[in-house]
């Protein structure tokens, strides 16, 4: 067992710092996400001699297996603790770099993608937002929102950086640096400076009366029970939109606009403003979450999704196609940053990493059908647009849900305001 710090004498709120080091995590998680594996694709193809679409379903199966491994992450980050389980998936993160690297057939290369989509894309971002949530009650959402955007903001950097480091050597060396700098950045960030929780050294969530010997014990729902309750499943369901559809966009973003006349240079572009938009949405609404419920918040960004998905219907060259990168990149940042604040106000941290693991399980596996169902609505009718006019109503449906479904009923403890709606 890992001893803690001794709980005497004053020492400044540890919060900032924690705030730092899972900003940092965040960052580090770009070598399991699609952005940043995108660029090792067509390497790996001419590599190891596999078709894309092998290579794509390789990809697929990573991705649902990594996902459903997230609940049994999250359950062991509430046994054994962040620090712990930090270092552990981090270790395990880059061996599983390492022997990606090493892949020559489609079999090497399902299993690397496994093991860089569960422990890489899932499990460290599940680390990394679970401390900050134990950290922050009031300013939750501020420092999730912070975290974000700047782990965002070089997660969306890191396809450029990776390119140019492939082109200066080879995807297998470029997968072994990245095994190492997670290995050499992210393990002793865990071990010797995360703590589980501000009591572990003596302070309070907050740092309000940090010094006091008294500590509040964490309160909290189970996960079986917070799964019971309808709240959960529209959180849930939000997630699970924003992740489907954001994805699915962004995977055919250069045939859907060019479909309406932009160049695949001009689509390409239309990232850009779609990650500055996620970015400013993302340090915006962690701070509007602090101050307001989920109802509003949450029917908000859902329907700005929806306008943004239909807007994809109808886009044209020039500010049309600016108004639509920024409308789908603030709309799903949105979801994803209230979310990440809501789930721990709503059901408390006690048990937070087994319920944000259920959640980060949709979050990722929501992911991995929406591109073949978008391609398969292509080849069918030619064009986007009647699976966009279609997609664009489930937002909606969820817009509608979060405002009527009743909100759990949360001690008195917890300070960030709730709406005064029906409760149950």
């Amino acid at each position: 067992m890992i001893a803690t710090e001794p709980t005497t004498g004053v020492r400044r709120f540890a919060g900032p710092r924690i705030v730092v080091v899972a900003t940092i995590v965040v960052s580090l998680t770009a070598p399991g996400q699609t952005a940043a594996i995108s660029v090792f694709l067509d390497p790996m193809i001419s590599d190891i001699g596999v078709s894309r679409t092998a290579i794509s379903t390789a990809y697929l199966i990573g991705t649902l297996v990594g996902a459903l491994s997230l609940p049994w992450i999250g359950r062991a980050v509430d046994k054994y603790g962040t620090r712990l389980t930090m270092a552990v998936v981090a270790g395990g993160f880059s061996l599983s770099l390492i022997g990606l690297s090493f892949a020559t057939s489609i079999i090497g290369l399902g299993a690397g993608f496994v093991g860089i989509r569960m422990l890489g894309q899932g499990a460290l971002g599940l680390c990394a937002a679970t401390l900050v949530s134990r950290w922050y009650d009031k300013h939750r959402g501020t420092a999730l929102g912070i975290q974000s955007a700047i782990g965002g903001g070089v997660i969306a950097a890191s396809p450029v950086l990776l390119e140019r480091l492939i082109a200066a050597t080879d995807w297998r060396t470029a997968m072994l640096i990245e095994a190492a700098v997670i290995a050499v950045v992210v393990i002793p960030l865990a071990l010797f400076l995360v703590r589980n929780r501000p009591s572990d050294i003596g302070q309070r969530v907050d740092g309000e009366l940090a010094t006091g010997t008294t500590v509040v014990p964490e309160w909290g729902v189970t996960r079986a029970e917070a799964m019971r309750h309808p709240y959960f499943w529209v959180l849930l369901s939000a997630v699970g939109a924003a992740g489907f559809f954001g994805t699915a966009i962004a995977f055919h973003q250069i045939a859907l606009l060019g479909e309406h006349g932009l160049t695949a240079t001009e689509a390409a572009a239309n990232f850009v403003p779609q990650s500055i938009a996620g970015i400013i949405a993302t340090l915006m609404l962690g701070y509007l979450v602090d101050r307001m419920g989920p109802r509003r918040l949450l029917a908000v960004s859902m329907l700005l999704f929806a306008f943004a998905i239909a807007w994809g219907t109808v886009v044209t060259p020039g500010w049309s196609a600016l108004g639509f990168g920024i409308a789908i990149g603030a709309a799903g940042n949105a979801v994803r940053v209230i979310e990440a604040a809501m789930t721990p106000r709503l059901f408390g941290v006690a048990h937070i990493g087994s319920i944000r693991g259920a959640v980060a399980s949709v979050s990722v596996g929501s992911t991995a059908f929406s591109p073949v169902l978008f391609a398969v609505f292509y080849d069918w009718t030619d064009s986007f647009s009647l699976v966009l006019w279609i997609s664009m109503f489930i937002p909606l449906f969820v817009a509608v849900a979060a405002l009527v479904a009743p909100l759990p009923v949360t001690p008195a403890q917890t300070s960030a305001p709730l709406e005064p709606a029906v409760r149950s």
